[in-house]
């Protein structure tokens, strides 16, 4: 190769390498997509048939990105009318009570469903190495003053649908055998669990059914046609989307509305839009 091909490569690769970079930075990271399912659940009342439930997922509200982007996110939300809005966890990146400042500004703005919407806590709300004292219970105050039903191992009955909450793996509240003892097969049940983790522990009371997580925001970088090279799980099957977990449990996880830095690739940040459904038996 002659020198002057060599430069020419050399600052062809350069340039890609900046664009590359760029885009990984500045433009996946808050290019949004709603993705649209179908949610069919055993026993689900009429009422609810039809009716739209949205998944939002992983804010990470904080310091490492503009929080903009997840204000204009609940603009374009709350724009599809959804019926119940469900938020599975890591509602900050927690590096000290400012956090909950910024919290309280962005839930003031949030998406709320016409007849319900219920929450449930992520590794990050537990603050520092998710044993960090009150920041849970704090961030819990945040949600609840802004119309959010927290649960914490504990169940919301939403016309008829019995949406149960359980707190997360990592976090100092865990306590799945207290949640799902209030699982009732012959009714219509949905789990929340921010970890997917949990799904493969021997806690589930014979549950059947769909389970939402969120946590792994799909790798939030991933080479195409490869699994994603970091995940903060135990099963690194579990990326996101839906998997059939084969004994009449569903899961789906989120790859997260944040991120807890703003480096994405191959790995769009979503919110899950569900149409709910009767399941057959």
């Amino acid at each position: 190769m002659s020198r002057r091909n060599f430069l020419r490569t050399a600052a062809g690769l350069s340039l890609a390498g900046a664009a590359t970079g760029l885009y990984t930075w500045q433009i996946e990271p808050y290019w949004l997509e709603f993705v649209h399912r179908k949610l069919p659940i055993v026993n689900l009342p009429e009422t609810l048939r039809g009716k739209t439930l949205v998944q939002i997922s992983d804010m990470h509200v904080g310091d490492r990105f503009d929080y903009q982007y997840i204000l204009d996110s609940f603009v374009e939300t709350q724009k599809l009318n959804p019926e119940i809005v469900v938020y599975t966890g890591d509602f900050v990146s927690y590096d000290g009570p400012e956090q909950l400042t910024q919290l309280r500004n962005v839930m003031a703005n949030a998406a709320l469903g016409s007849v319900a919407t219920v929450a449930i806590l992520g590794n990050h709300d537990y603050g520092r190495n998710w044993r960090e004292a009150g920041v849970d219970e704090s961030i819990s105050k945040v949600l609840k003053d802004s119309g959010i039903t927290v649960l914490r191992n504990t169940t919301a009955d939403v016309k008829g649908l019995n949406i149960i909450g359980v707190d997360d793996l990592w976090g100092t509240n865990f306590d799945p055998t207290t949640a799902l003892a209030n699982y009732q097969p012959e009714a219509a049940n949905l789990v929340l669990c921010h970890n997917p983790d949990v799904c493969d522990l021997d806690v589930w009371n014979g549950y059947q059914g769909w389970i939402l997580s969120g946590h792994t925001h799909g790798g939030q970088c991933k080479p195409p046609f490869l699994p994603p090279p970091l995940l903060p799980v135990e099963n690194e099957r579990y990326t996101a989307g839906h998997f059939d977990l084969g004994d009449g449990r569903d899961l789906y996880i989120n790859r997260a509305l944040g991120c807890s830095f703003p480096v994405r690739f191959n790995v769009r940040p979503e919110i899950t839009v569900f149409e709910l459904s009767k399941a057959a038996v």
